[in-house]
């Protein structure tokens, strides 16, 4: 079994979603309300989600990635908005 030290220095999983979220919300030009609400979620959840404070499902991972207009793959990206 490997350790955690040999795996390459990426962000993890709920860090590429968030800035991923984040990135494509502004490019829409949505806050995180309108952004939610399109997306059927409470208020509050996108703001946690951006923020790394909570989890998303497979589902509702979906549902954010038909509004924002991306495949569900394109949030789990390592964020080329964040590279430099």
């Amino acid at each position: 079994m490997s350790s955690k030290s040999s795996l390459p220095s990426l962000p993890n999983a709920r860090k590429r979603v968030a800035a991923n979220i984040r990135h494509l919300r502004k490019a829409k030009g949505l806050s995180q309300e309108q952004l939610a609400e399109i997306a059927e979620f409470h208020r509050t959840y996108v703001s946690q989600l951006e923020r790394c404070v909570t989890n998303i499902s497979i589902d509702g991972l979906e549902r954010l990635a038909q509004v924002l207009g991306v495949d569900i793959t394109d949030l789990l990206q390592v964020p080329e908005h964040g590279k430099r």
